[in-house]
């Protein structure tokens, strides 16, 4: 530990992504990319942005991303928040809307960095237990907060909660932000943002990283009341007012303008899931109903650690927690349907 460190940095437990491997010909199951490559539009407007503008800044405002997504989501553009991927627009949401004099609320089993931005903003919070089915049930978030944040699905479950119980909170916490994370709602879900035109109180943030194959490209978005775009806005501001480049900002706006493209591959991978739950559940595995490009299994007769083992010997890589209640799960991400027939006939080898 460095005798230079803050006091901040020395109590930061920071986020661990998900293993990048170098090797070659790996089954990549770790890390919920998409299996199917960006829109051939989204290449060909990064190439066409690859010229000598390139010296000069980007609009720092990004408007025409903004007006293409508040286009696709039927809202202004004045409700829209952009930045460098979903995980900084999550971090301005932390420090400028949740950091608050109460404790916010997320869930046990959810996504990591939560934790990780709160010892970063140093904010307060407190963990809501999952049901024994690994559910969120809204009705536990019925004490005093300062926010509440989880994705919709969750992660690393990939359980969905309906609409309707979403609304029900919105209506029992009208004092508080409450954040629905969406990284991944294209796979199963439907998303909440057409009730921030009624609820003040709503931020919903997306990402183009999964459903639109642009994880390399590092852009994310939040859709919410003006109010709350003008905190996340004063933040970035305030941290960096260039947050998106020329050839990011290109590509994002291809990509969500080609619905044709995003409608094919997301379709894709919600068939392969299916056929790929349907089999491991032939070869005795429990999976949770999932809403995502991935999903959660375990298997009562096999410890995950070791299967997660067999399976890289096997040269496939999946993902395993080593945490209270998930240490005998593995989360899978849904790959090509080669890709996952080749983990489906691993797993019979494990198995037997």
């Amino acid at each position: 530990m460095s005798r230079f460190w803050s006091d901040v940095v020395k109590g930061l437990t920071p986020y661990v992504p998900g293993e990048q491997p170098k090797l070659a010909k790996l089954v990549k199951l770790n890390t919920n990319e998409n299996p199917y490559g960006p829109s051939p539009r989204a290449l060909e407007a990064i190439r066409a942005a690859t010229d000598d503008t390139l010296r000069l800044y980007p609009d720092p405002n990004a408007e025409r991303l903004k007006r293409a997504i508040a286009a696709a989501h039927g809202v202004e553009a004045g409700n829209v928040f952009v930045g460098n991927g979903s995980d900084e627009v999550l971090a301005h949401a932390f420090l400028g809307l949740l950091k608050q004099a109460r404790p916010i609320l997320f869930p046990d089993i959810s996504y990591s960095f939560y934790p990780v931005y709160c010892g970063l903003y140093q904010v307060a919070c407190e963990t809501v237990a999952l049901r024994e089915d690994f559910s969120i049930r809204v009705e536990d978030y019925a004490r005093p907060n300062g926010g509440i944040i989880f994705p919709n699905p969750n992660a690393p479950t990939g359980c969905l909660v309906p609409l309707a119980a979403i609304e029900k909170l919105l209506q029992a916490n009208a004092d508080s932000v409450v954040v629905i994370d969406e990284a991944y709602v294209d796979f199963g879900g439907t998303s909440a943002i057409p009730l921030t035109a009624k609820y003040p109180n709503l931020l919903v943030v997306q990402t183009l990283s999964k459903s639109r194959s642009l994880a390399g490209l590092r852009v994310g978005f939040a859709v919410g009341h003006v109010d709350l775009i003008e905190a996340l806005e004063r933040v970035k501001n305030s941290f960096n007012s260039y947050p998106l480049d020329r050839l990011a900002i290109a590509g994002a706006v291809a990509a969500i303008e080609d619905s044709e493209y995003f409608d094919q591959t997301r379709q894709a991978v919600i068939a392969t899931r299916e056929r790929l739950v349907g089999e491991l559940k032939k070869l005795g595995f429990e999976v949770l109903p999932s809403a995502a490009n991935f999903i959660f299994a375990r298997h009562p007769g096999h410890d995950a650690q070791e299967s997660a083992l067999a399976l890289r010997q096997r040269g496939i890589i999946v993902r395993h927690f080593k945490l209270p209640r998930i240490e005998q799960f593995l989360r899978i991400t849904v790959g090509t349907d080669e890709q996952c027939a080749a983990l489906v006939a691993a797993m019979k080898e494990i198995v037997a």
